[in-house]
């Protein structure tokens, strides 16, 4: 095994099919001959190169006409594979008419337009998967619309939401991730400059050659060269980080709500997943593990693309190879993050009661927020129910007793409640977690059912 994307035992953990398939080797060489083929076509168009060359070079144009083992040893010597493309489908062209292949460009043309193309086909697959994602968690986000838990706050109980609620503010933040896609998708830049980027080979037609190439690849034309200007890439790379920590800040929920002690969801339930080679009771969180290491590499690839920006003069020496290495990986392991995360969201277990267990926990402590904001009106102030309330949860803990049993023996709180004319039941609805969800259930409306979005 070299890597888990390639490892036949692990390949299909850590990424899919369809994603190695984008950035494989296969793959590349037919994104630079299709690159190959659209210029010919259109500098046969403009008159730059005789129709006949255009003509056959789209014609010898195809990945299998290329020799991969030959193509392996040019690109050792070389140091790249575009001329060894170049110069196998020059030598297919009959009439000496692949002399006219490539014609005004050069390697890094070729190389960031066909990484560009592959960068297209799989931002398409990373929006298809994060599409049944999006499903996964509205229908847990409508279906648990007002099941009472806790919130929790640096680790400890703070007040009630819905478990709907949880699911909501992750479906809103991953649909802003998907308008980040569409955004990066529709700014996929064609690269072609010749030499330096200035298209000097090609003189006063250099611009309309550009602009009806990257037509033909339905790709941006660039205002102008960008060998060396890095930041779109990065930013796709950033891009995938942050949507793999999203997913990630997902899985980590899920599995401190998989704890023995807490119980509240479990991942889905097939026989022996998650098993221990010694403990039979284990069942063990594997979706989780795996997203959060996937997600945290994805995050260092996204730093190295960084690295890969800090390129010298108009062409580079070295930092250029360093998306060679990892944006493949990147893509490979976010659409590995993504199948785990389908599968996760599409069978989580959750259990109401085990959530309704541990807000029952603190007997009374976890609505202490919504006691003190009920008793303020009563008291006369927020800030002296506070501190009275504040002492009495001290008190309830003191005594290992249930909130409320404090509160109504509590001789300020009797009176101001009489004064105003609030009964014990009242009072005890104000302990009731259930009925200190807030916003919830419309907060989870506004996101699944908002003006951009129809039930």
């Amino acid at each position: 095994m070299s890597s888990v994307i390639n490892s036949h035992i692990f390949k299909d953990i850590f990424g899919t099919e369809a994603m190695r398939r984008v950035w494989s080797d296969e793959t590349r060489i037919e994104k630079y001959l299709e690159w190959e083929a659209a210029l010919a076509k259109v500098q046969a168009r403009l008159g730059i190169i005789p129709k006949e060359a255009g003509e056959e070079i789209q014609r010898c144009a195809r990945a299998e006409n290329i020799n991969m083992d030959t193509l392996k040893r040019s690109t050792e010597l070389i140091g790249y594979p575009v001329l060894g493309v170049v110069q196998q489908l020059g030598a297919l062209c009959n009439d000496n008419l692949g002399e006219f292949t490539h014609f005004g460009a050069t390697t890094q043309d070729v190389t960031d337009s066909a990484t560009m193309m592959q960068m297209r086909d799989a931002l398409s697959l990373i929006r298809d998967q994060l599409g049944v994602v999006l499903s996964a968690v509205a229908d847990l986000a409508l279906k648990y619309r007002l099941t009472p838990m806790a919130g929790r706050s640096n680790l400890q109980q703070a007040v009630p939401i819905s478990f709907g609620f949880k699911m909501a503010r992750l479906f809103a933040t991953l649909m802003r991730q998907l308008d980040r896609l569409d955004k990066l998708r529709k700014g996929l830049v064609l690269e072609f400059g010749g030499a330096m980027g200035t298209l000097a080979s090609l003189g006063t037609m250099g611009l309309e050659c550009q602009a009806q190439l990257a037509k033909e690849l339905r790709l941006r034309q660039p205002e102008i060269a960008w060998h060396t200007e890095r930041d779109d890439i990065a930013e796709i790379g950033a891009f995938l980080a942050i949507l793999c920590a999203t997913l990630s800040k997902n899985a980590t929920d899920i599995k401190l709500m998989m704890q023995t002690e807490v119980g509240e969801v479990a991942e889905p339930f097939v026989e022996h997943r998650g098993s221990s080679s010694t403990m039979p009771n284990k069942f063990n969180p594997i979706s989780c593990a795996y997203i959060h290491a996937m997600a945290a590499t994805v995050r260092q690839h996204s730093a190295a693309l960084m690295d890969a920006m800090v390129a010298d003069h108009e062409r580079s020496t070295g930092p250029w190879e360093i998306e060679w290495i990892v944006l493949p990986e990147a893509f490979i392991l976010t659409a590995g993050v993504l199948h785990q995360s389908q599968v996760l969201m599409e069978g989580l277990q959750v259990f109401p009661e085990k959530m309704a267990r541990n807000l029952a926990m603190t007997r009374g402590l976890v609505v202490s927020e919504a006691v003190m904001m009920g008793l303020a009106p009563v008291l006369g102030g927020r800030q002296l129910a506070h501190d009275i309330v504040y002492d009495l949860c001290r008190e309830a803990v003191k005594q290992d007793c249930p909130l409320l049993d404090v509160l109504v023996k509590d001789a300020r709180i009797v009176d101001a409640c009489k004064k105003h004319k609030k009964s014990m039941d009242w009072l005890a609805s104000l302990c009731d977690p259930a009925n200190y969800l807030g916003l919830c259930g419309e907060m989870v409306d506004r996101v699944l059912y908002g003006p951009t979005r129809s039930k």
